[in-house]
């Protein structure tokens, strides 16, 4: 350490660039950054990283391998760091069913093979399986420019290990990548991360991003999270995996390393949700069908389809338990009925393992929604289901009838939840509402409650029947006012009815509002005696029995407001919030009161 601190860095680096490898033997280490879950805080994999670099004057890991390149050492280096990484990430307490991501220089492509088979050869030293290794492809070159990096591909696949495109938008022909290639992983870039609570741009990016890449049956990382907020968004639009300084920073010890993070998976919520609806619906209509494994032999494969013949398809997955895809009988037709076929398959000159035959199928999470769901068979073309998984393990299929089954139940329960007076959607209906406007903070909402004051002694003294009549009238009157597709209406129950708006500024909900009340104000007079419109008030009995004078009924309205960019998770944490301004709305003299629900932050 002394003699490198009194060595002038610019002669340092000059020293080094003749013999970077042995240098970096010396001082280069690696650093895991944790992958992780983004819905149970559980760690998936780590990202190798390099590290000490500067003891022997590069400034960065990038600095170094462009030296290493430029004087013919880069395929030593890698080797070496490689090497080094799979040796550490082996003695990992979670290294059977983590995975190790290793980024792949695109200037080592021509040379890939050598590189892959000498991988190879450390992996089954370490004791660690292909399917546990994803290289992630650089953005800083065009890698599909390269002669042999089609080839290196279907090395790699065929070798059982997996592929990610690393910093996707930001660099050289990751769509055509995306779209040419079998990548199991997508990470998207930090700039598409950063703020995305507060940028509606981004966050379109994202969901569209995220559903592209879970149609194609790719897994979305999301990196660089530095922020709860970016978070929480990245978690509600879908994204499998994440990792940044938020969760966990680079380490070169191997105890500071976590098997999880279960914090993450309560973040945002004050209290966990019960299933959804959705997800009820979705475990009911869940096929469990057996699996292929990417190591079994096409003997194997032969048999199961053998012992199944009803059976067009089977999930592949890999040691880990992450699916793959599908094999489809059809693709092993003509090896089944041709002369010899079966020993074609088996020859090893001919190479034909159970990689050659997967189909790319859409993945999705258990915690998906239906009309998700929905949306990506309507954008598929020739898949025969969809891959359920609970995290990032495989849990069954939900073919094309079972969905179809599961969007009519669901509408069947949103029926039954619809109030038989006033035909509007119920609290179920309500609650999933406000929890997917909460959820997507590109534009302002609001939710506003309405409430009768003063309905008991009018239903005591005049009837439920009459009591039902002015119910009736202000859900004709919600109708009149708010009949946009994007406005929400629901009957809690009783005289107590939610209007959600999205969009709106407040001045413009206001004025409705206010026309609204006004109209219902002036019709329910019509439902009271004259002696009752001229005293002004009508004689009751309170919730304790005791005789009082009440004044004519009116409809209190609180209105919760959620501001551009706030993404909220659980929306139960706001019931505090609105019993409030419930409250406040009944105590005010028009009998309207706002709150925005930043304001209380």
């Amino acid at each position: 350490m002394a003699l490198t601190a009194a060595i002038e860095p610019g002669a340092l680096r000059r020293y080094a660039s003749d013999q970077i490898v042995t240098l970096a033997k010396l001082v280069i280490e690696n650093a895991f950054q944790p992958i992780v879950e983004t819905g149970t805080g559980a760690v998936f994999g780590y990202e190798s990283l390099m590290r000490g670099q500067e003891r022997i004057g590069f400034d960065s890991p990038i600095e170094i391998l462009d030296e290493a390149e430029r004087t013919g050492q880069l395929l030593g280096l890698e080797q070496m760091v490689t090497s080094r990484a799979l040796a550490k990430f082996a003695t990992l307490a979670n290294a059977r069913t983590a995975t190790l991501f290793l980024n792949l220089d695109v200037r080592l492509i021509p040379q890939g093979e050598m590189l892959v088979d000498g991988l190879l050869q450390h992996m089954k030293k370490a004791g660690v399986a292909p399917s546990s290794v994803c290289f992630e492809f650089s953005e800083r070159f065009d890698n599909t420019s390269v002669p042999e990096f089609c080839d290196l591909v279907a090395k790699m696949r065929d070798a059982g290990f997996k592929l990610a495109i690393d910093d996707f938008g930001v660099g050289h022909g990751e769509m055509k990548l995306l779209s040419d290639y079998p990548v199991d992983y997508l990470k998207i870039d930090r700039h598409f991360v950063a703020n995305i609570d507060r940028n509606a741009r981004k966050r379109h990016i994202l969901r569209n991003l995220v559903h592209i890449a879970h149609v194609l049956g790719t897994r979305v990382i999301a990196e660089g999270i530095e922020t709860e907020a970016e978070f929480l968004v990245c978690r509600e639009f879908g994204v499998d995996l994440v990792q940044g300084w938020f969760i966990a920073r680079p380490t070169t010890l191997i105890n500071e390393l976590k098997p999880s993070f279960p914090h993450l998976q309560d973040l945002g919520k004050m209290v966990r949700n019960s299933q959804s609806l959705d997800e009820i619906l979705i475990r009911k209509q869940i096929e469990v069908l057996p699996t292929i494994r990417e190591n079994d032999s096409i003997d194997s494969v032969f048999e199961l389809f053998r012992r199944n013949p009803r059976r067009a398809y089977f999930p592949v997955v890999n040691a880990n338990g992450e699916p793959r895809g599908i094999i489809h009988e059809y693709r092993l037709k003509e090896y089944i009925y041709q002369p010899f076929g079966r020993d074609l398959l088996k020859n090893k000159v001919y190479e034909r393992s159970i990689s050659h035959f997967v189909e790319m199928a859409p993945i999705v999470g258990l915690d998906s929604d239906a009309d998700t769901l929905m949306t990506i068979f309507a954008n598929m073309e020739s898949s025969n289901c969809l891959i359920v998984t609970e995290g990032t393990h495989y849990a069954g299929i939900v073919s094309a009838a079972s969905l179809i089954k599961v969007i009519n139940e669901k509408q069947l329960k949103i029926a039954q939840d619809q109030n038989p007076l006033t035909g509007l959607p119920g609290n179920r209906a309500i609650h999933n509402f406000m929890q997917n406007a909460g959820r997507d903070g590109d534009e302002i909402r609001h939710f506003c409650y309405c409430d009768f004051d003063n309905f008991k002694p009018f239903n005591d003294a005049y009837g439920f029947h009459i009591g039902d009549h002015a119910i009736s009238l202000f859900a004709a009157l919600m109708r009149r006012y708010f009949f946009a597709e994007r406005h929400f209406l629901g009957h809690v129950g009783g005289d107590d009815f939610f209007i959600g708006v999205t969009g709106w500024n407040v001045d413009e909900l206001r004025e409705v509002l206010d026309r609204l009340l006004a109209d219902f104000h002036a019709d329910v007079l019509e439902f009271y005696s004259a002696e009752d419109r001229a005293a002004g008030r009508i004689r009751g009995h309170d919730r304790s029995g005791a005789e009082a004078l009440f004044p004519l009924m009116r409809c209190s309205i609180g209105i919760l407001a959620l501001p551009e960019g706030l993404v909220i998770d659980d929306i139960s944490r706001v019931s505090t919030s609105i019993a409030g301004i419930k409250a406040k709305a009944k105590e005010d003299k028009i009998g309207v009161a706002y709150l925005s629900l930043g304001e209380t932050n």
